[in-house]
C-alpha cells in the first residue's frame, strides 16, 4: 500500500517564486511600453504597433481582474497584503504608482508614436 501525503507549498519560496515571475513579467511591459516611442522614433511603426498591442492586452487582463495583476491575488495566498511591493520585487513607492506612472508614459509615448506616424505620412 502506497501512502500518499498531500503536501503544501512552502509559503516562503512560493511567494519568492511569485515576486520573481511577477517581476519578470512587469519588466518585460515596462520593456514594451518604453519601445512604443522608441521604435516609432526611428520609424518601425509595425513594431510600436506590436508593442502597444502587447501592452493593450496586458491592460485587458487587468480590466477583467478589477485592475488587479492575476500575479497579486496568487501572491495574496502566501502572505498579507500589508505593502504596495508584497508582491513583487520593486520599491515600495514605484509599486504603490505602477499603474499612474507607467500608463502616462505608455500614453504620452502612444501620442508620440501616433504624431511621428502622421508626420512620416506626409
Amino acid at each position: 500500500m502506497i501512502l500518499r501525503m498531500k503536501t503544501e507549498p512552502d509559503p516562503t519560496a512560493a511567494l519568492v517564486t511569485v515576486k520573481v515571475v511577477h517581476t519578470v513579467v512587469w519588466v518585460f511591459f515596462v520593456s514594451c511600453i518604453l519601445a512604443v516611442p522608441v521604435s516609432a522614433g526611428l520609424h518601425h511603426f509595425n513594431a510600436s504597433a506590436a508593442f502597444a498591442g502587447l501592452v493593450l492586452l496586458e491592460c485587458l487582463v487587468l480590466a477583467v481582474n478589477r485592475c488587479r495583476c492575476p500575479l497579486t491575488d496568487l501572491a495574496a495566498r502566501f502572505a498579507p497584503e500589508d505593502s504596495p511591493n508584497f508582491d513583487i520585487y520593486l520599491p515600495k513607492l514605484v509599486a504603490q504608482y505602477n499603474k499612474q506612472i507607467f500608463g502616462t508614459l505608455f500614453v504620452l509615448g502612444g501620442l508620440f508614436a501616433i504624431a511621428e506616424w502622421l508626420l512620416t505620412a506626409r
